[in-house]
């Protein structure tokens, strides 16, 4: 798969609109689009997307929320029933975490009646300083994995960094490196490299 797009799992305007531009995976988002306050009833509304879905268009993947929110595995267990293409996961830091995402997949797998290993997973592999050295000393592999992204925004968080660059789309050593890592990681581990999200929406050029 070439292009993804991400699209808030709380909209369902965006989340119609989303095939629209064509691209080979729509992303909808538990995570980072949607609010604390909204994560319950984003949860309800992708699963109705997957529900309904004739999956005619894009491969229909969910960003789930992070290890650490806690909320990672209530996340699964709403989207599972509908039977994503796949699972975006984000903040990942090494094996270990990929590993623990896998066995909650094959136990939501065989709970939903879904062939076992069927669904994908692509990292966000980049988003702290901790997961960057961890990519770099072990990437992460796995049946289930199609690739790993690397992502600067986050990643410009964790470092207290203001800018990851002097414009969209240029990028500070600090981020070259992550950017090359994840490059390397996924090369190393035979799957594909994924880039960052373009943030910059308003440049249409």
């Amino acid at each position: 798969m070439r292009s993804f797009l991400f699209v808030p799992g709380d909209s369902e305007r965006k989340m119609a609109k989303g095939p629209a531009s064509a691209p080979d995976g729509l992303i909808l988002d538990l995570e980072d689009s949607v609010a604390a306050d909204r994560k319950q009833i984003a949860r309800e509304m992708v699963l109705a997307y997957l529900e309904s879905s004739d999956r005619g268009g894009p491969r229909l993947y969910v960003r789930v929320n992070a290890l650490d929110t806690g909320l990672t595995l209530g996340d699964l267990a709403a989207v599972m029933q509908g039977r994503p293409d796949g699972i975006v996961f984000p903040k990942c830091v090494g094996q270990a975490d990929v590993d623990l995402l896998a066995h909650y997949l094959d136990a939501l797998e065989a709970r939903e009646g879904i062939e076992a290993g069927t669904t994908r997973v692509l990292t966000i592999a980049t988003e702290s300083a901790a997961a960057v050295l961890a990519l770099a000393a072990n990437p992460a592999r796995h049946a289930r994995l199609i690739g790993h992204s690397w992502g600067g925004e986050d990643l410009m968080a964790d470092l207290g960094a203001l800018a990851k660059g002097p414009e969209p789309g240029q990028y500070d050593d600090t981020f070259k490196l992550a950017r090359t890592v994840n490059l390397m990681a996924s090369v190393a581990a035979g799957v594909t490299a994924y880039d960052t999200v373009y943030p910059d929406i308003k440049n249409v050029a």
